[in-house]
């Protein structure tokens, strides 16, 4: 079940949720409160249960939503709550996203029911088939994953969803999903979506000394250089929000790719050069390898991945000098074992600095 959705255009005028929607970091910061969801959400999953009693706990993720584990007549359930002011719906989206996206045979979750027009309840809701598995980069903590191994079994998925195409670039409009049953991007062409807010997102790294005004100037010289990169005449689907901690399975099987809420229709190189935000060069190649195996690397390959890994970079950084990501713990998601917030302050340094460098040079993946 699927309910309707109200149309939102919020997600029109970003680049990337996180950081420019208008409550800017909401979810990222440890100031939420989900038992106050609890009543309304049990409430809404009665009616979806008629006759069963509904128990729920808190999760307490640490992405964008709110999630809980719903227990239903002995049957788990994976609950996700979003309750931003904006009042997005993007929730919608998402789960046509999982329907398109397990209909080409991928592993994601089932959607059970969902509802972004907060007729029910004041926040946005979603049931998802509970997948008792852990998420990749648990296993990675743990010494348990076959990295490489995993890398090459991505990049065939990634190549195989991308045989989805919608209309249009960038998120994908609520309303037309609404009005007409299909997902479309908001952007007509990519390079449209692609320059959204960059020069801000820029400046925010310049105002917080995160990054050299003149390092930043060069970043844009460099994207404005290769510009015709972007002249794409049709976009593909895109995670968006490509890491370990998104796919469950085992140490050497993938069970599910998860958290599609950021999912956009863009680049073909936009999901591997996210992997290139996390993982070194040798964890890349076999990506690659994984990916052309299923479908050929498009022409100037590197160059695309370097430019998606350097605009993909530069939110990552904003998303964590504005969330305070470098004053957290190991018990982080985005922080490994035995390092710390500064650790991960040098590697966004670095790695952006190394995306620059491989835009400029065409260098090999291999550098990472």
């Amino acid at each position: 079940m699927q309910l309707a959705t109200s149309s939102s255009r919020h997600r029109a005028g970003i680049y990337y949720w996180k950081c420019d929607r208008p409550a800017a970091f909401h979810g990222t910061l440890e100031n939420r409160h989900p038992e106050t969801c609890l009543d309304p959400l049990r409430e809404v999953l009665s009616g979806c249960f008629p006759g069963k009693e509904v128990a729920l706990r808190p999760l307490g993720g640490q992405g964008n939503h709110l999630t809980f584990r719903a227990t239903v007549g002995g049957e788990n359930y994976f609950v996700r709550v979003e309750d931003g002011p904006e009042r997005d719906d993007y929730i919608a989206v998402e789960s046509r996203i999982l329907d398109d996206v397990r209909a080409l045979g991928l592993p994601a979750p089932h959607v059970i029911a969902a509802d972004a027009s907060r007729a029910q309840a004041p926040f946005a809701w979603q049931v998802l088939e509970n997948i008792a598995a852990p998420d990749l980069n648990q296993l990675l903590k743990q010494g348990a994953l076959d990295l490489p191994e995993s890398a090459e079994a991505i990049g065939r998925a990634v190549a195989r969803w991308q045989a989805i195409r919608p209309p249009g670039f960038g998120p994908f409009d609520s309303g037309v999903l609404c009005r007409v049953g299909c997902v479309q991007g908001f952007h007509a062409d990519y390079a449209s979506y692609f320059f959204l807010h960059l020069d801000r997102h820029l400046d925010f790294l310049a105002d917080r000394n995160f990054l050299g005004r003149t390092v930043c100037g060069k970043m844009r010289a460099e994207i404005d250089r290769h510009r015709d990169l972007l002249d794409l005449p049709h976009g593909c689907l895109v995670h968006k929000d490509l890491a370990l901690w998104n796919i469950l399975g085992t140490e050497r099987e993938i069970l599910a790719f998860i958290d599609w809420d950021d999912a956009i229709s863009g680049d073909p190189m936009d999901d591997l050069s996210l992997l290139g935000c996390f993982y070194d060069g040798s964890v890349l190649a076999r990506a690659l390898r994984g990916y052309a195996s299923v479908r050929p690397l498009p022409d100037e390959f590197r160059r695309r991945f370097w430019l998606h890994l350097l605009r993909n970079m530069i939110v990552k950084a904003v998303i964590r000098v504005g969330a305070g990501y470098f004053e957290r713990g190991e018990e982080f998601f985005l922080i490994g074992a035995d390092s710390s917030g500064p650790d991960l302050k040098h590697f966004t340094q670095e790695r952006l600095a190394l995306a620059l460098h491989g835009l400029e040079t065409n260098a090999d993946i291999t550098i990472l």
